[in-house]
């Protein structure tokens, strides 16, 4: 098993993650969160805070 490390800033409702490949940054609170991935794909989540249920789908980049 690998030992993963998150490198990311946190500011408010945004997080900025860094990776070897880019940047990529989400946005939103609880429940909903949009974020733009270092691939240019955007991904949007909703859950349903302290259950463990959540829907997650992305969306293809436009080229």
């Amino acid at each position: 098993m690998g030992l993963r490390f998150r490198k990311s800033i946190k500011l408010g409702p945004l997080r900025i993650n860094f990776s070897k490949k880019g940047v990529g940054y989400s946005v939103g609170c609880k429940g909903y969160r949009v974020t733009k991935r270092v691939d240019g794909k955007v991904q949007r989540t909703v859950s349903v805070p302290g259950t463990g249920i959540s829907y997650t789908e992305v969306e293809k980049k436009n080229r």
